[in-house]
This record gives structure tokens, sequence and C-alpha cells, in this order.
């Protein structure tokens, strides 16, 4: 197969092209765009209300708006076609700082789009007959449509920061619907697990896209330039790694792998939408993304080979020995997404090809699946593979639908997978110096799929029925949905062409940048690819045969799972509580004074640090500062500081209290002095309402003067620290010739934009609005505290 004749070049030679220029299409098609993101977020609003008025209809609702969407998105192919492969929609979000709210569809994303939409309508479908009457159900739909938003947006996103948005809008949201069983302490461990892995990856794809827009100087993600080398800087570099662990992290790569399984937590709908075809699909969309911009690299190259490989291969085998049927496909799903990321890292034509295929086919038969293992708990009451045979008399047409995505799982003709299956083979032996270990690892891969596909789709359903199990027949809203998932697979593998060639074809050009199409068909004749299925279909089935017997010995390398990548996030949640609770016995927790002289110290080191950065360039530079000490400057800093030794050494309470007035009363002045009445008038009133309330509350003190106790030298040298070092700053923040740039602006604008000739209320008030609206509502916040504290009942400060 050294042709790799399944690649069918066009008319002319397959050469690399810069991306044709955008143009813009009608307002109305930009508009269905937004349309697409606008609707989920929607009905989400709505769920509730219409579950709540009609709990049967909301469902099949949602599912029908879903169902609508993707027959619009593949409607637009025409459109795209005709503006050059790209609809895009740019709202203004915050202009001054060159944020838009940035929308692009291409024919990449319209595959992820039908993705999500369709599956989706037939995942909300099933949902309707799965859950039964709940308080909590018209929650779980909003969940779930915000997610279904949230990915939508993903994929649609041209903005790096709207990208991140929506990334990590997904993973609060799975979080959520994972620990959907609050009551359930291993759901909420699975929800933390989840959230602190993909959190984590996400900070660190904010980071790398936020460097990858500064390496390639563009702000849209559809800008980025396709050579490929855009990892050869230090600072480009930096921002492939950072990308690849936020999308590594978010497809459950090893060692990220762990926190699938676990997420198998939540209901079966919420698995079979989020961890089988959508969301642990969204680093497989991130990386196909930005294939263009770092696909030259080698450190690309090498990273998502290892991580695809290791996952690949790892999570194929161990599925085998999950006895959990959400488990297996749990396992199965990580095997599935590791081959993605390993054909996205060899790059070539006929991988990428195989990437796309392999995404599609999988989302159909892997949602399929969860779906019948769903209706199986939901009629058996359990999912235990040794418990559960003979199924297939009481429900036949689900035996039916399960064998047909255990076949296309398993890669057999004439289901879709098994086409899939030869172009991954065939992508894996053009691997060049590589093609003899992945193509052998993806041999064992693929063979412990098909013993999992047994495992799942044949073994509960064949065999005798069992006494001990009550089995009723499932409805039809639990059996409907996954035939069509599993027959989609079915009649697109027939007629493969009819919407997996076009689909798959334009978004490799999307990814690849070139104009070479996929030849998909049943037979191909008799080649190596064919008799490498044929003998990986055979140690399947043999594997599949001595499953109990490997089972058995397999328990005794159990011990060893402690020591994986899952039980270290483990004990990072454990220890997470332990560590704050430890840090929260180092500080002062019941003395406001403690609290404050550590608070302070805190301030006076990071002061010192910070002048003797700024003396050091002072000293190297040789600036002399000309000092100047004008009689009346001078006389109001000695009145300050000897108010302020007043505070220190006053006796009484009163006498404090107004040797503070007159430190405020000095500031005030020196405001004066240097042309700032209105700051003066401000510290004056400000003053004198604090003088006032502190005179009020030392009228409810109990009389305890004589009493008071000398300032400890510590406290007095820790508060000249202070002083001193916000004087040394101030000192040297004056010294040169600041940037007047800002000020000048400021100023100029300050009639025209804030209507006002006070240049620091309008400040206030207009420019930094949003600051001071924050610093309102944090007083208001402590306002609120302080009243309910005042207001609490006498038997309660008892207690």
């Amino acid at each position: 197969m050294a042709e790799h004749r399944r690649l069918v070049p066009g008319d002319a030679p397959c050469e690399r092209k810069v991306r044709p220029p955008t143009t813009d299409a009608d307002d109305s098609t930009n508009a269905s765009v937004l349309a697409l993101l606008a609707t989920p977020f929607l009905l989400a609003l709505a769920a509730p209300w219409l579950v709540r008025t009609s709990p049967r209809s909301a469902p099949r609702v949602f599912a029908a708006a879903l169902a609508a969407l993707c027959v619009h998105t593949l409607l637009l192919g025409d459109d795209l076609a005709a503006s050059g492969g790209r609809l895009a929609l740019t709202l203004d979000w915050v202009p001054s700082l060159d944020l838009a709210f940035a929308l692009s569809l291409d024919d990449l994303a319209r595959l992820f789009v039908l993705l999500v939409t369709g599956l989706g309508a037939t995942i909300f479908a099933f949902a309707g007959a799965y859950f039964g009457p709940r308080p909590d159900l018209g929650r779980t739909y909003a969940i779930l449509l915000v997610f279904t938003g949230a990915m939508l947006g993903l994929v649609l996103a041209d903005d790096p920061l709207l990208l991140f948005v929506f990334w990590e809008l997904t993973s609060v949201t799975s979080y959520l619907l994972v620990g959907h069983s609050h009551e359930d302490a291993g759901a909420r461990t699975a929800a933390r697990r989840a959230l602190f892995v993909t959190g984590a990856g996400g900070l660190a794809l904010l980071v790398g896209l936020l460097l990858l827009t500064r390496v390639a100087g563009v702000e849209r993600l559809s800008a980025l330039p396709d050579h490929g080398r855009l990892a050869d800087s230090a600072l480009g570099g930096a921002a492939l790694a950072l990308c690849l662990l936020g999308a590594l992290t978010k497809s459950a790569q090893w060692p990220f792998h762990g926190w699938l399984p676990g997420a198998m937590a939540a209901p079966t709908p919420v698995s079979a939408f989020l961890h089988s075809a959508t969301m642990v699909k969204a680093g497989v969309y991130l990386l196909a993304r930005l294939h263009p911009a770092f696909g030259a690299s080698p450190w690309w190259h090498a990273t998502l080979t290892g991580a695809g490989a290791v996952t690949m291969l790892l999570g194929a085998l161990l599925a085998v020995f999950q006895d959990d049927l959400k488990r297996v496909l749990a396992y199965t799903t990580i095997s599935a997404l590791g081959t993605l990321v390993l054909l996205l890292g060899l790059g070539s034509d006929a991988a990428v090809h195989a990437a796309l295929l392999l995404l599609l086919v999988h989302a159909l038969y892997k949602a399929a699946l969860f779906m019948v293992v769903g209706a199986v708990d939901h009629a058996a009451h359990t999912r235990s593979l040794a418990r559960l045979s003979g199924l297939r008399r009481a429900m036949p047409a689900l035996a039916a639908a399960a064998l047909l995505a255990a076949l296309s799982m398993a890669g057999l003709p004439p289901l879709l997978g098994f086409i899939a299956k030869e172009l991954v083979y065939e992508a894996k032996l053009g691997a060049g110096a590589l093609a003899p270990w992945v193509t052998g690892a993806g041999f064992l891969a693929n063979a412990a799929m098909i013993a999992s596909a047994v495992l799942v789709g044949w073994r509960p359903f064949a065999g005798r029925p069992r006494d001990d199990l009550d089995v009723h027949a499932p409805t039809l809203g639990l059996w409907l949905p996954p035939a069509l998932a599993a027959g989609a697979g079915l009649v697109l593998g027939l007629l493969p062409d009819l919407l997996a060639g076009d689909l798959v074809d334009r978004a490799a050009q999307a990814v690849h940048g070139e104009t070479t199409s996929v030849d998909l068909a049943l037979w191909h004749g008799l080649n190596p690819v064919l008799a490498l299925s044929a003998l990986t279909v055979a140690s399947g089935l043999l594997l599949a045969a001595g499953r109990d017997a490997l089972l058995a010995r397999a328990t005794r390398l159990a011990r060893w799972a402690r020591f994986g990548p899952t039980r270290a996030v483990d004990l990072v949640l454990e220890r997470l509580p332990r560590v704050g609770a430890a840090l929260g016995r180092l500080l002062p927790e019941r003395s406001l004074h403690g609290q404050l002289v550590l608070a302070l110290l805190v301030v006076a080191l990071a002061l010192a640090a910070a002048a003797g950065t700024a003396l050091s360039e002072v000293v190297r530079d040789g600036t002399r500062p000309e000092l100047h000490w004008p009689v009346l400057e001078t006389s109001l800093v000695l009145l300050t500081a000897a108010a302020g030794v007043g505070v220190v050494r006053a006796r009484r309470r009163v006498g404090a209290v107004a040797a503070l007035g007159l430190v405020g009363l000095g500031v005030s002045l020196l405001f004066l002095v240097h042309g700032g009445p209105d700051l003066a008038m401000t510290q004056l009133a400000v003053e004198a309402l604090a003088v006032l309330l502190l005179v009020l509350v030392l009228v409810k003190l109990p009389a305890r003067d004589a009493d008071r106790r000398r300032v400890p030298p510590a406290h007095l040298a820790l508060a000249l620290l202070v002083g001193a070092g916000l004087a040394a700053g101030t000192a040297l923040a004056s010294l040169g010739d600041p940037p007047r740039a800002l000020s000048e602006a400021l100023t100029a604008l300050s009639v025209p934009f804030g209507k006002g000739r006070n240049v620091v209320n309008v400040i206030l008030v207009d420019f930094r609005s949003l600051d001071t609206l924050g610093e309102i509502t944090v007083l208001a916040a402590a306002a609120v505290g302080v009243v309910a504290l005042l207001r609490r009942p006498r038997s309660e400060d008892a207690t």
C-alpha cells in the first residue's frame, strides 16, 4: 500500500496553499451562525418552565430544536463553499481593548456542529424516556442545554479569549452534571477530579492562547499562519506546550486520563453526550485547529504520537477487564481519543482524513452503546457484566441496535467503522520510521477494542436469561434513539459518499489546507490492510473468549493502581483541604490585631523589595534628585509626623482619636498646598466622619484607659518600616520624567467624554466606573455583614 491509493488528488497537484481570503456572505447567512450558538442558551432559560408545565413534551422540544439546527448546518454547505470556506460574524464586545465576539464557521467547525446537534437531538429524546419524574429535572435539562451551547461556542469561536470562555464553561457544566447525584460521595469526588484536571488544563490553555496570538501577531484563530513553524521561537515553544497541556487534559490523554472513568458517575444521557461524542472531543478539535500553526514542529509530532499511542493502548487494554458496562465504554473512549491524537500527531494527509472519519464513526457507535447501556440499566437495574445475560428475549430491538453499534466499534463490514479502521491502518503503515511501532500498538489496541465490543454489544444479550434478574422491556424512547445512531453507521457504511465523504474531505481541507480527497468504499481488493484487519478480528475474538481467564490473573495487578496518575490527582485533592487548614492554623484566627500585623509585614517586605529594586536602578543610572525644603510643606510634614507620634503616645483613647484627626488634617493641607482642593475636601470629610464614628464607638466601650499598654517595640518597628517603604516608593516614583500620555489623554477626554472638568471625579465615575461599582459592592456587602452581626440574638452570642 505504498501508493496510499485512497488519496485521490484533484485536478491540480497537491501543493500546500495559503487559505483564500474569506468573503462575507449575506447578513442572513452570517446571522444564522449566531442563531446556532444562541438557540441552546435560549432553550436553557426556558427549560425549567417547560419541564414544569409539560415534563413529557419538554425533551421532545429540545430534541426537535437541536435536530433543526443539525439540518440547518447541513444546508449551509453551499453557503460555505460560496464564501471561500468560512462564514464569519463579528460583534463588538469591548472595542477599547480590541475584544470582539468573533464567530467563524468553516468545514471543520461544521463537522463538530453536526455531531453536537445531531447526537444531541438523539440523546435528548433518549433522556425524555430515561429520566423519570424528579424535582430537579428542569435544572438538569438547563445545564445540558448550557453545555450544548458552550460546546457550539467552543467550535465556532474565532477569538482566542472567547474560545477559552466556552472551554471553561464546558468544564463547569460537566462538573455540575457529573456531580448530579450530589448526595453520593463517589459522584462528588468524580466531579471534583474532572474539574481539577480539566480546569488546570484550561488555565494552561489560556496562557498558551495569549502567547500564541502574540507570537503569530494575529487576533483571530482563522488568521493563524499555516506554515507550521510557530513553535520555533522560545515564546512559540511555550505556547505550544501550554496549548498541548490544555488539549491533552480535556481529551483524557495519559497521564491525565483518570478523570474520565470516574465521570461515569453521571447519568447515562450525560455520559452519552459529554463523555463520548462532544466534550472529550474538544481537545481533538483544538489540536486540529492548531495543526496548521504547529504541525511542522518536532515537539508537536513527538508529544502527540507518544501520548496518543500510550493512551490508545492503555485505554483499550484496561477496558477488557472492567465489569461495569459504562466503565468498559469509558476506557474504550480513552483508547479512541488516543488514536485520534496519534493520527493528528502523524499529520499526513491520510492520517488527518482517518482522524476525521474516525471522529464521526466513534461518535455514532459510542453514543449508541452508551444509550444501550442506559436502557439495560433502566430495565435490569444493573450494569454488571457478571449478572447480565439473555436480555435479547426481553429487548430484541435494543439487542439489534447494540449489535449494529458493536460491529461498527469492532470495524466489521458493512459498517462505517470498517472503512475507518482500514483508513487508520493505512495511515499508520505510511508513518515512515514509526510505522512498525504505531501499527503494532494499533493492532493490539484494535484487538482489545473488538473484545470490548463483544462484551458490550453481544454478551449481555446472548445466553440464557438469569432467574435472579427482574427485567422489563424498554419503552420506545429507550431503544429507538440508540437504534437511529447505530443505523446511521450502517447507512453511511453502505453509502459512504452520501454524507461522510463530503464532510471528511472538506473538514480535512480546513485542517490540512490541501485539495485531497478520500475514496471511501467497503472493498479495495485483497491487500495488506485487509489482511491486517482480518488478523485483528481473529485476535479480538480470541481475547474476548479468554477474557475471564485473564481477568482472574489481572486482579493481582490491581494493587499497582494506587501508584498511577489517577491516585496522584486524588491525593492532591485530599491534601488540599488539609494544607489550607494547616495554613489557617498558622494565622491568628481570632485576633484581628495579629492578622493586621501579618498583613502589614507582607506589605513591608513587598515595599522593601520594590524600593530596593528602584533604588538600584537609580544608583545605576546616576540620577541625583534635587531636594527642596519649602517652609510651608516642611512645617506641615513635621506637624503630621508629630500628630502620628501623638497617636502612639496618647494615654487616653480620646487623645489618640484627636491626634489621629490632626494627622488627617495635615494630609489634607498638603493636598491643598499642592493644588488638589478636591482631594483636600474629600480627605477632610472622611477624617471628620471617621473621628465622629470613633468617638461614638468610644462612648460604648468600657473605661480602661488606665490599663492602656505601651506599644511593643516590634510593632513600632513594623509601623516605621511600612511608612518608610511607602515614603521611599513615592519618592523614587517621582524621579525622572514620568510618561504623561495617559494623564494628558484623561485630561483631554474629561469634558467631552465625562462632561466634567474635575478629572479625578471623571476617572472615578466614568473611566473606571466598573472599579468604583465593585468597591461600592464590597462596602455594601460588608455593611450587610455588620448589620447581620449587630442584629444577632444574644442567645447566639452566648453559644
